[in-house]
């Protein structure tokens, strides 16, 4: 699974109308902010901790599959994952994005509440998939492999690894 599965189940024309913008506008802002929440959830997956409560909040998405509309998803739920993804981060990632040169003019802030529940519903079936492969024998890592999975098999655009690094990662 890589960040392009999270864009097949995303309905971005949808969020284009919702957000008012283009269809590649909004396949390009899904895409960073899928990368964004994916790298929030991989931080998290870096303690015993975090990797724990990932669990416990994924195991309340299995078996989810991509809704047809916007309106099928529930933002509030949305909200709450993407402040337990990032935490007292939240409002300084979510501006960053919104000036981001690449998707100019994208509330990320209403964008992101949208994005998690499917991000979180990709990643719970494929933990449950990995979670039955390792049943069956086969080596398996953590949550933060499957996590670091899709990150690494993604195709998103140019900058988003410097974005990433600067949010989550060794800043001043």
């Amino acid at each position: 699974m890589a960040l392009d599965d999270i864009l097949k189940q995303v309905p971005i024309d949808d969020i284009a109308a919702k957000l008012g913008v283009s269809h590649d506008e909004a396949k390009a802002a899904v895409e960073q902010g899928g990368a964004v929440l994916l790298g929030g959830l991989a931080s998290n997956a870096s303690t015993a901790e975090g990797s724990s409560a990932i669990e416990n909040a994924l195991k309340r998405h299995e078996g989810a599959t991509g809704p047809a509309k916007v309106e099928d998803i529930d933002q509030a739920d949305g909200g709450k994952i993407v402040s337990h993804i990032l935490g007292a981060k939240e409002k300084e990632v979510t501006e960053k994005l919104t000036e981001s040169t690449q998707t100019a003019g994208i509330d990320f802030g209403k964008l992101l509440p949208i994005l998690a529940p499917i991000v979180m519903g990709l990643i719970a079936n494929a933990n449950k998939d990995k979670s039955a492969k390792k049943d069956a024998g086969e080596q398996s890592g953590g949550i933060g492999d499957v996590i670091g999975g899709i990150l690494g098999g993604g195709s998103s655009g140019g900058g988003i690894g410097d974005l990433l690094g600067g949010l989550f990662g060794g800043r001043k």
